[in-house]
């Protein structure tokens, strides 16, 4: 998407019974890739809004619901019209991507 990103994500295990809490993986989300947005556009300054909206998945369907809802969106949105047209898409079970 042009203005936002959507992402579905499990946080991993920190220590025994404890897991990397979203805000600090929000931190390291934006703040990572603010600073190669930059690099890349030759600018500065900020490139998040502060907040995020996140979603709590209780369960099998609503997992796949958002997974649905994420996927078809830039289709929704106009930017393409098919999956292979849209080059944003990292779906780990099938291509390869670097960090």
């Amino acid at each position: 998407m042009p203005d936002h990103v959507h992402l579905l994500l499990n946080p991993l295990q920190k220590g025994n019974g404890i897991w990397f809490d979203l805000a600090t993986i929000m931190k390291g989300i934006k703040g990572t890739s603010a600073v190669n947005i930059n690099r890349i556009l030759n600018k500065k300054g900020e490139v998040w809004q502060r907040e995020y909206f996140d979603r709590m998945i209780r369960d099998e369907n609503e997992l796949l619901e958002k997974w649905e809802y994420m996927w078809n969106n830039p289709l929704k949105a106009g930017l393409a019209n098919s999956f292979d047209e849209y080059n944003f898409y990292v779906n780990p079970d099938e291509k390869e991507y670097t960090y």
